[in-house]
């Protein structure tokens, strides 16, 4: 009997979001912190002979153009930044204060002090070294680039593929597959120290149990991991050696070497190499002064300011008016002249864009969190999320979220990163907003006051939580513990 079959061929309409090339340039940008921003300015000026450092004429009394300065009750100040020689409102020199000389000597050009300030170095340049020593093709080393770089502090992959594939589509500009992913991935997988790579805690044991040598053991350790990592975790004992068919001895052998295994590969990394010093600068400065007024300025000091060349502009001029007398040489110089003038002008405009989105984030910032910024206080630090940043600042989640991903602000009290100030709330039922970081910090420190012999239960932890006045439920205790790798009261023992 035949079977007859047809193609159909039907139409429809499908609305598709895409980013301009200069959506892009910005979106790039603006996730890089002050330092790469200062290289990607110095390639694109060896790049783009249409694009020189220098200030547009219009420009040139604008010194101060990227500072904002806030009084006590947050609103924008004005007269801040009179002329640098006048005393103002204060009798003798002595008496100004020093973020006013510090102001004059930046005027004056002159290199303000370098803050240091110390952190453990990533493990990104040791895998990238480990990556280098691979025989791979252009495009894997770009993936496998980016998949090094979105490894978490603990060295474990936990975003999806398909995440990754849309952020290399976005970002790089690169179209990968699934596929070519997981084998670039699978490469990474086999960097030292073993684990890393990994996307989630069993993958991780069982890529460091693969190295081992051979053995009955190797074998048990494998399968307690593969099949019983569940039961392992929460110490089931009885169940594993039913599951598995073991005896208790061979289990006791086998978790002994278990547990030397790493569950966090990348941070083990400082203890083997050695904990180096890398200098991070800070991405804003904010200066709080005695009456309460807060001053808030981006870190540009070694970043250029930008103009198009006026030699390149004037040739476009000539060519534009001659237009209607040129030879092809001369439309194609036009034509060249036109794409270099439009890309300087397009990343002139980034880099403005940059520096205002920045500083409306980290103003919006400010303003949710003065207390801190007044007396450096962290449990002054109120419950803050992206979204709370976004609507004062009248940015999208996304941009807060890529702004506070890599930027690090100097104050009075230190230098933090952008995440320190996020955190969640609770709501009690009467209405009142506690700060998640707050209660969780109790949480430890009743759990490290304990008797290690009878810990508490989360009900213990719950009641303790209530007299300070946290009234939480059971379940959110447990879920904070859990936020905070503290095993159930059975396992603390």
């Amino acid at each position: 009997m035949a079977i007859n079959s047809r193609q159909v061929q039907t139409q429809a309409q499908q609305q598709v979001q895409t980013l301009s090339p200069q959506q892009i340039l910005a979106v790039k940008l603006l996730e890089l912190p002050t330092v790469e921003l200062e290289e990607r300015i110095h390639s694109e000026l060896l790049d783009n002979p249409a694009l020189e450092e220098g200030k547009e004429p219009s420009e040139q009394t604008e010194d101060h153009e990227d500072d904002y300065t806030t009084d006590e009750d947050g609103e924008p100040t004005s007269g801040e930044y009179e002329e640098d020689l006048s005393l103002g409102d204060y009798r003798t020199e002595d008496d100004i204060p020093d973020y006013k000389l510090q102001e004059n000597n930046r005027s004056k050009g002159e290199t303000p002090e370098e803050i240091p300030f110390s952190d453990n170095v990533s493990f990104y340049e040791t895998l990238k070294e480990q990556l280098d020593m691979q025989e791979l093709t252009p495009e894997e080393k770009q993936l496998g680039e980016y998949l090094i770089g979105s490894l978490d502090d603990d060295g474990l992959l936990r975003k999806t593929t398909d995440a990754l594939i849309d952020e290399l589509a976005i970002y790089q500009g690169i179209s990968t597959t699934p596929e070519q992913l997981e084998h670039v991935l699978s490469i990474i997988q086999d960097f030292d120290p073993a684990g890393i790579g990994a996307r989630s805690l069993q993958e991780c044991l069982l890529l460091q149990i693969k190295r081992k040598e051979n053995s009955p053991l190797k074998q048990i350790e494998y399968d307690i991991i593969s099949k019983c990592c569940d039961d392992f975790t929460k110490k089931n004992k009885d169940k594993i050696l039913q599951k598995l068919n073991i005896t208790e001895e061979q289990y006791n052998a086998a978790v002994a070497e278990l547990t030397k295994l790493n569950p966090r590969p990348g941070s083990s990394m400082g203890e083997t190499i050695g904990k180096n010093l890398q200098q991070i600068i800070p991405d804003f400065i904010v200066e709080t002064e005695e009456d309460g007024t807060i001053n808030l300025s981006l870190n540009n000091r070694n970043i250029p300011e930008l103009r198009l060349s006026r030699e390149f502009t004037e040739m476009l001029d000539e060519h534009t008016r001659n237009k209607a007398n040129q030879s092809k040489e001369s439309k194609n110089a036009m034509m060249f002249l036109k794409q270099k003038v439009d890309a300087a002008q397009g990343f002139i405009n980034a880099v403005k864009q940059r520096q205002q989105t920045l500083l409306s984030t980290m103003q919006a910032i400010i303003d949710l969190q003065r207390p801190f910024f007044l007396d450096g206080d962290e449990s002054s630090l109120r419950p803050m999320i992206l979204k709370d940043v976004a609507e004062r600042a009248k940015l999208d989640i996304s941009t807060i979220s890529r702004v506070s991903n890599s930027k690090y602000v100097q104050t009075n009290f230190g230098i933090y990163p952008l995440k320190f100030f996020f955190n969640d709330g609770y709501v009690t039922e009467s209405g009142e907003e506690l700060s998640v970081r707050e209660i969780k910090q109790f949480l430890k420190e009743c759990i490290a006051k304990e008797n290690k012999d009878k810990p508490y239960t989360d009900d213990e932890l719950a009641d303790m939580l209530k007299e300070k006045g946290y009234p939480i439920a059971r379940r959110t205790v447990a879920k904070y513990r859990q936020q905070l790798n503290i095993p159930v009261a059975r396992l603390r023992r």
